[in-house]
C-alpha cells in the first residue's frame, strides 16, 4: 500500500499543484474534506503570519475543518500536516473506536479545530454521525477521490446534502481523456486524447486492481454537473504530459455551488 500510494499519490499531488493551489484558496468557513489522504494540500488554504512569525491557517477564513478518511494508514501523516499549518487535531472515536493516537494539545483553545473521522460518502445510510452533526458545511473538498467511489452518484448527492445553501464544492479529479476539440480542455500539451483515451479503456481493469479500486475511465466533471441540486457548476480539463503515468490521468478541476 505504501509503495502504491507513493508511486501514484505523490506524483499526482505534484501534477495537481498548479491547479489546486489556486482552487483551495476559495475554501472558507466550516470545511469538510473527503478522502484527504495525507492532505498535503492543506498548505494551499488561506493562511496568515502570527506575531511569532508562524505561518498558520487563517481562523478568520477557516473556522473548522473535518477530514473524512477511510484509511487509518493515512492518519499519522494527516495529523502531522494539519499541525504544521496550525490546526488542533482531534479524532472521532465513534467512527474509529480502536484509535490509539493522541490529538493536539491546545490548552488555550486558540487553534482552529481539525477533526479526523473514519468513513466515506458512498452510502447515505452509513455516513458517520460526526459528519452529519457537523453539517451543514460551507465548503466541501475532494482530490482524486471519486475515481475509487463504489457509488459516485450517491457520493456526489451526499455532498449536495451536506452543503449549506450557497455552499461551495471544490474538486480536482482525474478523468477519461475528453474528446479532441472539447471546449472545456484548457491545456492539451500536445497529448493525443483519442489515442490515450483508448489506452485508458484498455488499462483500466489492471489499474483498478493495483490502484485500490481506482477507475481512470470516468467522466467525473460531467458526473458532478449532472447531479441535481446545483445552482452552477464550472470546471475545466487538462491533459498533462509531465511523466508517462500522467498520460493516463488527465484532470478535471473546478467548483459547484449548491442552490
Amino acid at each position: 500500500m505504501i509503495i502504491q500510494w507513493t508511486f501514484l499519490g505523490v506524483g499526482q499531488d505534484e501534477r495537481a499543484e498548479p491547479y489546486r493551489s489556486k482552487l483551495w484558496k476559495e475554501a472558507y468557513g466550516n470545511v469538510l474534506e473527503v478522502g484527504p489522504g495525507f492532505s498535503a494540500s492543506l498548505k494551499h488554504l488561506q493562511h496568515k503570519t502570527t506575531k511569532d512569525s508562524n505561518y498558520v491557517v487563517d481562523p478568520d477564513v477557516i473556522h473548522s475543518y473535518t477530514a473524512l478518511e477511510p484509511n487509518p494508514f493515512m492518519y499519522g501523516g494527516l495529523q502531522e500536516n494539519a499541525e504544521k499549518v496550525g490546526f488542533c487535531v482531534d479524532y472521532d472515536h465513534d467512527s474509529y473506536p480502536e484509535c490509539t493516537m493522541s490529538g493536539t494539545e491546545d490548552p488555550h483553545k486558540e487553534l482552529v479545530p481539525f477533526k479526523i473521522v473514519r468513513g466515506t460518502l458512498d452510502n447515505s445510510n452509513n455516513i458517520p454521525q460526526a459528519i452529519l452533526d457537523g453539517a451543514p458545511y460551507d465548503t466541501v473538498l475532494t482530490s482524486f477521490v471519486l475515481c475509487t467511489s463504489t457509488n459516485r452518484e450517491e457520493f456526489i448527492r451526499n455532498i449536495v446534502r451536506l452543503l449549506k445553501p450557497g455552499g461551495t464544492y471544490l474538486f480536482i479529479e482525474h478523468i477519461r481523456h475528453p474528446t479532441p476539440g472539447n471546449p472545456l480542455v484548457i491545456e492539451d500539451n500536445g497529448v493525443n486524447g483519442r489515442f490515450w483515451g483508448k489506452m485508458q479503456d484498455w488499462l483500466n481493469p489492471i489499474w483498478n486492481i493495483f490502484g485500490q479500486g481506482c477507475h481512470i475511465t470516468r467522466d467525473l466533471g460531467e458526473d458532478i454537473a449532472n447531479i441535481d441540486g446545483w445552482e452552477s457548476v464550472d470546471y475545466k480539463m487538462v491533459r498533462v504530459n509531465a511523466t508517462f503515468i500522467a498520460y493516463f490521468v488527465p484532470m478535471a478541476f473546478g467548483k459547484a455551488i449548491k442552490a
